[in-house]
């Protein structure tokens, strides 16, 4: 519109876009990132702030009152964070200087940081979670004050694991993310007691039901579904069916890189949990899909990361987060309807144990195909040997409990 040609901001609207451009991305989405953004401008200019004077938060709230143009499209409160950035790094606008209590909590968190890596081992994948729930930990406990660690007392952790686990958002590893920090924190020095032990474990209720998992022709059907797709269906098929024939997990398909993949002596290098790699054998089926993806989808990417997003820059995934999108959406296409309600990416690696299961094989042979380090988590699919566990069954009494 006429008002937002011309904004405060379109001095370094150029410049933005150039950014853009580097990374492949195409000239109809930066034209549509610049019309965002002018809009941004606009508020902007109503409230009488200028470039110079933007900051991230700032730069968000104005993005927030930016409606969003249709479904897919960018955000305007992320776009309009990136903008202030740029302005941050070509020098138009300076750091907001930290307070003391911001200065602490920053230093905290590095120093946790440092601890996660060299210390305990985590993954890329664990460690922001881990800094995420100690960031919340000191937002709920101290607020803007400044964090006096030594004042903490078991009272203050149980109340926070209740705040956090009564509400919506759903989490099962809580405990033990909060539980790593108050680890740290002993053994920094920072608290006289190691508050961890004052963490009960999560009740973990795995008897109430069998493994969620699709007969055999409902994940085929899945994945003829998937394969199907006109605009990025090889990705997509390419990446269920690592889960459905080698039971991957979400996470380690979308961290697998080029150089994973041993086409010659047909084999792919899984990087699992806890920083373990394991090499399993490729079948023919699993190769023709990743040699279809390679050669039509893939896209001019730059990174060495296998799976990498259909629109420009082409992008990895961060996580495991798009695989349960792709699988969501094909259930409700295909009209499969799981025992549960809550349907994750584990659902074909558990599909996979079960058909095993049925075919005789043994929960050894199971946790060799899934890679489990420990036999109790093979355990739950003993569950699934109906035959088995009726030859086991003690009869039922008699009416009444008569003898």
């Amino acid at each position: 519109m006429p008002q937002y040609l011309q904004t405060c901001i379109e001095p370094y609207l150029d410049s933005f876009a150039e950014s853009f451009a580097a990374e492949n991305y195409t000239a109809g989405t930066i034209k549509t990132y610049r019309s965002i953004l002018r809009k941004v401008g606009h508020e902007m200019d109503v409230a009488g702030i200028g470039p110079s004077a933007l900051t991230l938060d700032t730069a968000e709230h104005f993005g927030r009152k930016v409606p969003r143009e249709k479904p897919g499209t960018a955000l305007p409160y992320k776009l309009a964070r990136r903008f202030a950035q740029h302005l941050l790094d070509i020098g138009v606008t300076q750091p907001v200087p930290l307070t003391e209590a911001e200065q602490r909590r920053a230093t905290l968190l590095a120093d946790l940081e440092i601890y996660l890596v060299k210390q305990r081992g985590l993954s890329p994948r664990s460690i922001p979670h881990t800094i995420g729930f100690a960031r919340r930990f000191l937002d709920y406990r101290f607020g803007e004050a400044i964090i006096d660690l030594s004042g903490l007392r078991p009272a203050d952790v149980i109340s926070f694991m209740e705040h956090v686990l009564t509400s919506a958002r759903r989490d099962k590893t809580v405990a033990t993310h909060v539980r790593i920090f108050l680890q740290y924190l002993f053994g920094c020095g920072a608290t006289a007691t190691n508050l961890a032990l004052s963490i009960p474990k999560t009740a973990q209720r795995w008897a109430a039901r069998l493994p969620r998992h699709l007969l055999p022709d409902g994940v085929e059907a899945v994945l003829a579904y998937v394969r199907d797709n006109p605009r990025h269906g090889a990705r997509d098929y390419a990446m269920l069916l690592l889960m459905a024939r080698l039971g991957l997990r979400a996470a380690e398909v979308v961290v697998i890189q080029l150089g994973d993949i041993d086409w010659r002596a047909g084999e792919l290098l899984v990087r699992g949990k806890g920083k373990l790699h394991d090499r399993v054998p490729i079948s023919i089926e699993v190769g023709n899909a990743l040699s279809r993806y390679l050669r039509e989808e893939r896209g001019p990417a730059t990174c060495r990361t296998l799976f990498v997003a259909y629109r420009a820059p082409h992008r990895p995934f961060k996580d495991g987060t798009i695989v349960n999108a792709i699988l969501k959406d094909a259930l409700r296409a295909t009209g499969q309807k799981p025992a549960t309600p809550y349907v994750g990416s584990h659902l074909l690696r558990h599909s996979l144990a079960t058909q095993l299961v049925n075919a005789g094989a043994s929960l050894d042979e199971v946790g060799d195909v899934l890679r489990h380090r420990s036999r109790s988590s093979t355990m739950i699919y003993a569950r699934l040997d109906i035959d088995g566990l009726r030859s086991i069954a003690q009869p039922w009494p008699a009416a009444g409990g008569a003898q």
